[in-house]
């Protein structure tokens, strides 16, 4: 796959990784939309890259996609504007110091991290279906380690902010895992990338209650750390694996694949293995797509 021509569709795109990504497959050739929440940062972030990358076919869609209205009027959007989708990468997330519900019920984190990379995903199948071996990336995060309590899938029995981050993020593999056995033959590829560590907008917006009460005391110290440490380099290698993903001919034949912060092939969490896991997850997501 050649990604020059190709349209391309990115979520949480006009700041950190997700505009870094846009940067580098828009100065590939393709035709990169950009999907934020705000009206004038998405169409500043398209003036800058069309700038830098000398790419006119870049576009900005507006939607908050914790709201699952939003999730269905950008794939309209984009549907009424193309009449294919060759790349689509799920990579907005969030995270919240404490509880928030959205308009929908649905526990914020969740519904970003997960419930809209599935619903955005499905409404966008036939789009994908119309292309040449179509390609879908969902980006997880944080440390993807650990365990996924099905108990407490929206936080509620318990919620620390970048604890709970990383749980939807492992929960958001587990779908993928059974998203992807469920698009075997379609011609639609999908595969999880790890980003690794970088510094954007939504680090900087974490309170110090968002973490874990043993590291809260040295919070101060990692807001002087993560900018030098996780800087503008780390934000370029953390696009390594989608970017990889998106355009390179050799992951073609990739599906169902999950990808360490060095492009390369990794084992999953043991969690996601899990097909109790998978079920549970799976089954509350397509009950939320299907009912709001």
């Amino acid at each position: 796959m050649t990604i020059a021509g190709k349209n391309v569709l990115i979520t949480g795109s006009t700041g950190g990784i997700g505009k870094e990504t846009a940067r580098q497959l828009a100065a590939l050739g393709a035709r990169v939309f950009l999907v934020g929440r705000n009206v004038e940062r998405a169409e500043t972030a398209v003036a800058e890259l069309r700038t830098i990358t000398g790419n006119a076919e870049i576009e900005a869609v507006t939607a908050d996609l914790s709201r699952l209205r939003d999730v269905r009027r950008l794939a309209d959007q984009v549907t009424s504007r193309v009449d294919r989708l060759d790349v689509l990468i799920n990579n907005a997330g969030a995270t919240r110091t404490h509880r928030e519900l959205t308009e929908d019920g649905i526990e914020t984190t969740f519904a970003v991290n997960v419930v809209a990379p599935f619903s955005l995903t499905h409404r966008l199948l036939p789009a994908l279906k119309a292309a040449d071996s179509a390609r879908v990336v969902n980006i997880t995060g944080g440390v993807p380690r650990g365990r996924i309590d099905l108990g407490n899938l929206q936080g509620e029995k318990s919620y620390v902010g970048l604890s709970f981050y990383n749980q939807t993020k492992l929960a958001q593999m587990a779908m993928s895992y059974t998203f992807a056995e469920r698009l075997a033959g379609t011609g639609v590829s999908l595969n999880v990338a790890y980003p690794g560590h970088a510094y954007t907008s939504m680090n900087k917006d974490l309170t110090t209650g968002a973490y874990p009460p043993l590291a809260r005391p040295i919070v101060p110290l990692l807001r002087v750390a993560m900018p030098v440490l996780y800087g503008h380099r780390a934000l370029v290698a953390a696009t390594r694996s989608s970017v990889y993903l998106a355009s390179s001919p050799a992951a073609r034949d990739n599906h169902g694949t999950y990808f360490n912060s060095k492009a390369a092939v990794t084992p999953w969490p043991k969690a996601v293995l899990d097909e109790t896991t998978r079920s549970t997850i799976w089954n509350l997501c397509e009950r939320l797509h299907n009912t709001l």
